[in-house]
């Protein structure tokens, strides 16, 4: 999809979570983790996310997670490696091409924390980044009919990510109210085993004139419907945003 035929929801949507302007100028989003859930439990790491500190860049995909799997330690995350490092920054753990090294979904699978590192860190990059993140080079989108269910009426708009951006899955659709406020994803994590599964977000809070879900929790699609307990559940608390004084154009792909 073209510059010209962004147009209609995808502004709309940018509108209602700050304008392009104010996301552009955006440099740091500081945010209070706390992610549990059984998916992490049966992953073996479910404390790992149970309350850590997270900044993540806006125009680059890095998240930093402090105090990670022990005090004074973190978590750096990009696309193409992982680290988890001592308050000197010596790299005490150090993954490349993390994305590669999962192992196939099965029951009894365990991750070890670097595993957790790069799904989180992504995950967070991408949440917290959202919706600037549909504006990036390659990136498009497209509107779909409105979904109604549930007593709900929203709209959709089908995004397909381009390779060099590390997300869930390349395919994902996403849905807003009449407002324009994101609402629910669809997607199929790739290092979960592809498994479909629908993210949904509430609470949104404006912060510095940016807009964000505070609440999130993911429900597994089983037998084709959503389950009826969240499997993942995410809550974001003390968000801060520090901003550059002028806008700033996406790095991709740097570490």
């Amino acid at each position: 999809m073209n510059d010209g035929q962004r147009t209609g929801l995808l502004d709309l949507v940018l509108e209602t979570h700050g304008g392009r302007e104010q996301w552009s100028r955006a440099r740091t989003i500081r945010a209070h983790l706390h992610m549990v859930g059984p998916t992490w439990t049966g992953l073996g790491q479910e404390k790992t996310f149970a309350g850590v500190d997270l900044a993540v860049d806006v125009h680059r995909q890095r998240t930093v997670f402090a105090d990670f799997t022990g005090r004074g330690l973190r978590g750096v995350y990009t696309p193409k490696r992982v680290t988890i490092e001592d308050a000197d920054g010596a790299v005490l753990q150090e993954r490349r091409t993390p994305r590669e090294s999962f192992p196939p979904r099965a029951r009894g699978m365990r991750w070890d924390a670097l595993h957790a590192l790069y799904f989180a860190g992504y995950g967070m990059w991408n949440y917290l980044t959202n919706p600037h993140l549909l504006t990036l080079p390659g990136v498009r989108t497209e509107e779909l009919e409105p979904w109604q269910g549930g007593g709900h009426h929203w709209r959709r708009l089908h995004v397909t990510f381009p390779s060099h951006l590390a997300t869930h899955s390349t395919q994902q659709t996403f849905y807003y109210d009449e407002r324009g406020l994101q609402r629910r994803v669809d997607y199929a994590p790739y290092v979960l085993g592809n498994l479909p599964a629908t993210h949904h977000t509430e609470a949104h809070r404006r912060v510095s004139g940016l807009v964000f879900p505070t609440h999130r929790y993911v429900l597994p699609i089983v037998d084709g419907k959503p389950a009826s307990r969240p499997t993942i559940i995410v809550d974001f608390s003390d968000l801060a945003v520090e901003f550059s004084g002028e806008a700033l154009s996406f790095e991709g792909g740097r570490e």
